[in-house]
């Protein structure tokens, strides 16, 4: 349902049950999908591709042209998944051709005024709590929250499950299941409260929390505490997983436990 004060450009893709309300722009190239809401002042820009039963609240800006110098032009996507909700003024640009897409996973939360930026990937079930700011290629692994205020160098990678308290300025990577915060950004524990809301058993957590023991809180270097890990600790999908993670950091994993 249009209303007559929203701008919808005649070549975009508007599923028929659609609510979109007064003031809103739609540019060309844009598709969205059944059961999604609109709210007033939205600007949505050429290349957004948006799911199934969305809510997009008044302000944000999508699939704006990235704020890259290198970008030149070239087409590119902002692509949204189903039951994704979009709060007040965020604004999430399209890709370049490094990747081609920015990509916003299904069942998201995108808090007000938050920002993310060209070529990132954000997983399923995310949360991007008020304010904050991610730079360009930031991977989010399903799960994972980012608490308010929090500013994501470019090309950071956030395992799955992971939690990341708020304020925080993250450099290092932060590997799977695990509460980062301190400045500079260190390991805080395992997020056992987000694990076992997801069904995770205390066994299971335990395991996790003796693999960051090896990790963090021994007197291993890295490469060590992976080997000793592989060594250790049984086979299980999570241990892999983390291993896995940290062997693939391109810049580093963030800093063991601290006191201070």
């Amino acid at each position: 349902m249009n209303q007559p004060l929203a701008y919808v450009h005649p070549s975009a893709k508007i599923a028929n049950t659609v609510v979109i309300e007064p003031f809103t722009t739609i540019h060309k190239n844009v598709e969205v999908g059944e059961g999604t809401w609109i709210g007033s002042n939205v600007t949505i820009m050429e290349g957004a591709r948006i799911g199934k039963n969305c809510r997009i609240f008044p302000g944000a800006v999508i699939s704006a042209i990235p704020q890259d110098l290198k970008f030149e032009g070239e087409d590119s996507l902002t692509v949204i998944g189903n039951n994704t909700t979009i709060r007040e003024c965020a604004t999430i640009n399209r890709g370049t051709k490094a990747l081609g897409k920015t990509i916003i996973g299904e069942n998201c939360l995108i808090m007000a005024t938050s920002h993310i930026a060209h070529d990132c990937i954000i997983g399923d079930n995310c949360i991007v709590v008020n304010g904050c700011l991610l730079a360009g290629h930031v991977e989010m692994g399903d799960w994972s929250i980012i608490g308010g205020l929090c500013a994501i160098q470019q090309f950071t990678k956030i395992g799955t499950h992971a939690f990341i308290g708020g304020g925080s300025l993250v450099r290092k990577d932060v590997p799977p299941y695990v509460k980062a915060a301190k400045e500079p950004l260190s390991y805080a524990g395992i997020n056992s409260v987000g694990l076992r809301r997801r069904g995770f058993e205390n066994e299971k957590i335990n395991e996790i929390q003796n693999i960051y023991r090896i990790l963090f809180q021994k007197n291993y270097n890295v490469t060590q505490a992976v080997d000793v890990i592989e060594t250790e600790m049984p086979a299980s999908s999570e241990r892999d997983e983390i291993v896995q993670f940290v062997r693939s950091s391109k810049h580093g994993i963030m800093k063991g436990f601290r006191l201070d």
